[in-house]
């Protein structure tokens, strides 16, 4: 299927700065944050909330009443009478959510999709789950974040297990990880020049942080907060956090808190949206896949091969790639199966610097994609990320002239 009737008006879209693990953000419930921030940005653009006919919701981690999905936070943004629902794919739920916006929109089943994702890693709930007929009628219970990102729930290995499994796949050593985290920092280090002239094309800075009944301001966050100063020297004095391994906690990302929307419509309302009418921006394919158990880094390749096939393009068509990368293995493995080079990918930043919230993750991502493009000039873009269950999500976005 292709995608001929959707369009992101060029501008059409919001982030908040990343929070670390209990910073800034870690007051407040993820989906009146996302609510709080869409309602504000949509009436500074004039643009109507009941304007739009569907809206998709994506959040992997529990908050109260979240139980209600999607209608919840629409209505709390001004949306009161547009119906839509809540997508949970771990790491891959920012390019899940552009997918099932996407195909509304196509099918005619809307003209205008609304698509948040949010997530709080911090202060994950505590889940206990009744079992009245075991042993003793003890149930079982789980501290939701934490737990997961330690457990697979199918072999009970942690994340960072599949990425030293793939870092010994690919012949991949700590120094060629070192040398990849660096040149992330570095490029992130573009995104903050001229006082963040580059984030300032989706990010409201500085952005003032609500209390947690939202009257009031709480705080002022002037960026991403958590992003950790990275050298050469400092990376090669890490050991690797396992035994024997390859994966320092410099190479990989950190949990994070944050939200970031985009709108989805005809070609017709893009133009009315858009800050710049003369920017078309299409989703031309997407892909998935899933990999062996235990090899959770390896999934984009496979996904982003079904996306630029679907695209009916190559990957030396691409203009600029973005990954999710919660390792420096992933990006490694993905440019060495591809044929690419490794330091041309992830430019302005990625969640490997700029934190992993899980559900926001990879919006964020295709959101800099796209104005990565615009700086260019246009092309074609691919985005790509791994998530738990050893599976992942590709997306490939063109940026051109209308």
């Amino acid at each position: 299927m292709s995608f001929d009737r959707v369009e992101i008006p060029y501008g059409a879209y919001w982030s908040t700065p990343f929070a670390k693990w209990q910073g800034s953000l870690q007051h407040l419930h993820a989906m009146k944050l996302a609510a709080h921030v869409a309602k504000a940005w949509l009436a500074e653009r004039d643009i109507d909330a009941k304007s739009f006919d569907t809206g998709v919701f994506g959040m992997t981690n529990t908050q109260y009443q979240s139980f209600y999905g999607a209608p919840w936070p629409l209505y709390e943004l001004g949306a009161t009478h547009t119906p839509g629902h809540m997508i949970s794919q771990v790491c891959a739920t920012g390019a899940r959510v552009v997918f099932a916006g996407a195909s509304e929109v196509q099918l005619g089943l809307a003209d205008q999709a609304l698509l948040i994702a949010a997530d709080r890693c911090s202060n994950g709930p505590h889940i206990y789950y009744p079992a009245p007929k075991g042993p003793g009628g003890y149930g079982q219970s789980e501290d939701q974040v934490t737990y997961n990102m330690m457990h697979d729930a199918i072999a009970g290995h942690s994340m960072l297990d599949t990425a030293e499994n793939v870092a010994a796949k690919f012949q991949i050593t700590k120094e060629e990880q070192d040398e990849v985290t660096l040149r992330r920092f570095e490029q992130y280090q573009d995104a903050l020049a001229d006082d963040h002239a580059f984030q300032r094309r989706y990010m409201t800075l500085p952005f003032s942080v609500p209390k947690h009944n939202f009257k009031g301001e709480d705080g002022v966050m002037t960026g991403d907060e958590g992003v950790f100063a990275t050298t050469a020297e400092g990376l090669a004095k890490l050991r690797p956090t396992q035994e024997g391994g390859t994966v320092t906690f410099g190479s990989q990302t950190h949990p994070a808190d944050g939200n970031v929307g985009l709108i989805l419509t005809t070609p017709d309302r893009a133009r009315e949206l858009s800050t710049d009418p003369s920017i078309k921006v299409t989703l031309r394919g997407f892909g998935q896949s899933r990999a062996d158990l235990k090899f959770m880094p390896e999934a984009p390749i496979q996904a982003s091969q079904r996306a630029l096939d679907h695209a009916g393009v190559k990957i030396g068509d691409i203009a600029a790639i973005k990954s999710h990368n919660p390792f420096a293995v992933n990006d490694l493995a993905f440019a060495k199966a591809m044929g690419i080079d490794v330091m041309g990918m992830n430019n302005y930043g990625c969640s490997l610097i700029w934190g992993h919230p899980q559900g926001p993750t990879g919006l964020r991502a295709i959101v800099e994609l796209i104005e990565e493009l615009a700086i260019k000039g246009g092309g074609l873009g691919l985005f790509q990320g791994c998530a738990a269950g050893d599976s992942s999500m590709a997306v490939v976005v063109e940026v051109g002239n209308r």
